[in-house]
């Protein structure tokens, strides 16, 4: 049976390691192995569940919950039935999980627990085509009955008597699968409207995964772990296409709150994070590095200095003088290698960020102490890669080059346009998009960006997002954000100035490295609206900017900006669930605030 979808691909994968070990997960402290036989019969008994209950080819099942084993047998047993499966993000409140389960007209709605079963609960009677809704987690709900609620054990159950009574049924079904079917319809997170379903077909996701593994390297061997949004195109390169294409480990970790001690406990050899988590290491290892003794202090900062020199002469090609080695050396395995171990990254041989733009000071910093992380990019619509930095072949400042296979144009506006075997076929029902997107079988990302000699590619901004000031003059607001946020006490920034004389920026301070900064100058304050207006802590953030302005031409400087007094969360539409700034929500839900830095304009 040809490995064409995945499915399939699972098939054939447990054909060549049944024993291994597949999955970890962590269950009140403890990590449970999984094989590949396992996953497999989970697999087939989830898809032979699900065909009892009706669910047929060309079907569409919703799935909602935290990163377990469970949401890969439901969507691989969805996947089996020639059906789709259709991610919902766990942040959702009922009225978006409406939205996606009624867009797409599924059938089926997958929950991990009580919380994700109380919002189907509430929105079913406007979702008609809903038909049976499982549920993975059963704690709180023993005694409810509800003709409509199975538990996920139930569905198993009732797959697991399906087998004996076909043995042959589970093959039959997957046999019948086409490369070009669409495996899931991925809702992106709509930082400019209404969510929009890319359609994503078999050959697509495992077209990815085996150009990915090749840039990366990567073998079974290789251990990842996952608790970004499983929902997320970038969670399902790792634990979806490589995992299918290498056969690798997935340590799928307690819950998000636990993630960093559950990294010391697995230590991967790779590991993939947005740009946050990789700024929330920066940010405590710096400030764990000033709370420490003189001693300490003073070594750790020659060692980074030692390692800054080392790697600016190492990015640029040049030949390292044997001083400068010998001290790189010794700064690595006496500051480093014990930094990397408390972290958990001393098996890590790549570290990866994508999802959204990220500061190149933190890439410096951490190729600095040995920790290389490269930069990807792409989008829902090319089934999450288009470019890829690989473990040698990379270059600072550009997010690598195309994958093989890959064919990339940039337009007169600057357009990134692609073209690749796992682009997406559409957005479901929704044809004007589709068109608006998809041209001659190249995608417009609307990203803008350029590529240079080598093929490296630089990306410079949204084209959407782009300032032109009342000058004429245009910026790139990212990059700026990018060097705010490089200081430990920035959370977030967005930077304003479209049609503006100057700009300006909305701040969000991190509110636990502030706090501690407040609490060291005896900073009085009671509650975190109270700490962003303390005139101390304004004025400190002054100089956070300074630095950042003195890096930037005068037509780029952050003239004024104002602190909110609240993070940003996503339940309030102001970010999406990987943390990207929905810049149009926060112009207009803050346009007061806004102009109260242009009043005297």
């Amino acid at each position: 049976m040809k490995a064409d979808t995945l499915p399939r691909a699972l098939v054939g994968m447990v054909a060549k390691q049944p024993d291994r070990i597949a999955m970890r997960m962590k269950d009140l402290g403890i990590w449970r192995d999984i094989t590949w036989r396992q996953y497999l019969e989970n697999v087939k008994f989830t898809a032979l569940g699900l065909d009892s209950l009706g669910v047929k080819r060309g079907d569409h099942v919703a799935i909602i919950g935290e990163n377990k084993p469970e949401w890969l047998y439901s969507a691989f047993g969805v996947m089996s039935l020639g059906a789709t499966f259709v991610g919902v993000y766990t942040t959702n409140p009922a009225k978006e999980c409406e939205y996606v389960v009624g867009h797409s007209d599924s059938v089926v709605f997958i929950c991990e627990d009580e919380e994700q079963l109380n919002k189907a609960l509430i929105f079913r009677k406007n979702t008609p085509q809903l038909r049976k809704i499982i549920v993975w987690d059963m704690e709180g709900l023993r005694d409810f009955e509800d003709p409509m609620v199975i538990s996920f054990d139930e569905l198993l159950e009732i797959g697991r008597k399906a087998d004996m009574e076909a043995p042959a049924l589970y093959n039959n079904l997957i046999g019948e699968g086409k490369p070009g079917n669409i495996a899931g319809i991925i809702y992106t997170s709509g930082t400019t409207g209404p969510p929009k379903g890319a359609m994503l077909h078999h050959g697509g996701y495992l077209w990815v995964g085996e150009q990915a593994a090749k840039v990366t390297m990567s073998t079974r061997d290789d251990e990842s772990i996952s608790f970004l949004p499983l929902n997320h195109v970038y969670e399902q390169i790792f634990d979806m296409m490589m995992h299918m294409a290498v056969g690798h480990i997935v340590n799928f970790t307690e819950n998000t709150d636990t993630v960093m001690n559950d990294m010391m406990d697995v230590s991967p050899t790779i590991f993939h994070a947005v740009p946050r988590i990789w700024e929330k290491y920066y940010s405590a290892i710096v400030l764990k590095m000033d709370d420490a003794t003189w001693f300490k202090r003073t070594v750790y900062r020659q060692a980074v200095k030692i390692g800054a020199k080392y790697n600016d002469l190492r990015l640029a090609g040049k030949k390292i003088p044997l001083p400068l080695y010998i001290g790189y050396q010794l700064a690595y395995f006496c500051v480093f290698w014990k930094l990397k171990e408390r972290l958990g990254f001393d098996r890590t041989r790549l570290g990866f960020s994508g999802a959204a733009p990220i500061s190149h000071d933190i890439l410096k910093f951490f190729q600095s102490i040995g920790i290389p992380i490269r930069e990807g990019y792409g989008m829902t619509e090319t089934s999450g890669i288009t470019h890829m930095g690989g473990e040698f072949d990379f270059k600072l400042g550009t997010v690598g080059k195309a994958l093989p296979g890959t064919e990339v144009k940039i337009g007169e506006d600057g357009e990134i346009i692609v073209r690749h075997k796992g682009l997406f076929q559409g957005y479901y029902r929704d044809e004007e998009n589709t068109k608006n997107a998809l041209i001659d079988g190249w995608l417009h990302t609307g990203d803008v960006g350029e590529v240079d000699e080598e093929g490296y590619l630089k990306i410079t901004d949204r084209l959407k997002d782009l300032i032109i000031t009342a000058g004429g003059k245009n910026i790139a607001p990212q990059y700026i954000e990018n060097l705010l946020k490089f200081s430990p006490y920035i959370n977030d920034a967005v930077v304003i100035g479209d049609g503006r004389k100057y700009l300006t920026a909305i701040i969000v301070i991190d509110e636990e490295n502030v706090v501690k900064y407040a609490q060291d100058r005896k900073v009085q304050y009671t509650t975190f609206a109270s700490l962003t207006k303390a005139e101390d802590v304004v004025d400190f953030i002054q100089q956070e900017i300074s630095k950042v302005n003195r890096q930037m031409a005068r037509v780029e400087n952050i003239r004024k900006f104002r602190i909110l007094d609240k993070k940003l969360y996503t339940e309030d539409g102001e970010v999406t669930p990987t943390m990207k700034v929905k810049r149009k929500f926060i112009n207009e839900y803050y346009r007061d605030l806004i102009e109260s830095m242009y009043d005297e304009e």
